[in-house]
């Protein structure tokens, strides 16, 4: 069951976005856009927000397009792996 960028899978959600920032250790800024329609005018609007991910070994570099996977809570805001490139 595919929902904009997010898919259901047993151990959390998976979604899709892009690399807005890779400066600190082993962590990347992954910004998350969906599109949702306005109820009053029906029309499409870019919602955009970015979640702190796991990336060991910084693997990946800003504005590379990944997968990030719901997990359990590595540090006070990071609450997302790293799935693939």
């Amino acid at each position: 069951m595919k929902k904009n960028n997010t898919e259901e899978k047993k151990g959390g959600k998976v979604l899709k976005g892009m690399v807005v920032k890779s400066a600190m250790k082993d962590t990347i800024t992954v910004a998350v856009t969906r599109l949702v329609m306005h109820s009053k005018y029906k029309k499409f609007q870019k919602r955009t927000k970015k979640f702190l991910v796991h990336n060991p070994g910084n693997t990946v570099e800003v504005g590379d397009m990944v997968s990030i996977k719901e997990t359990r809570p590595i540090s006070k805001n990071k609450h997302f792996t790293l799935l693939e490139k």
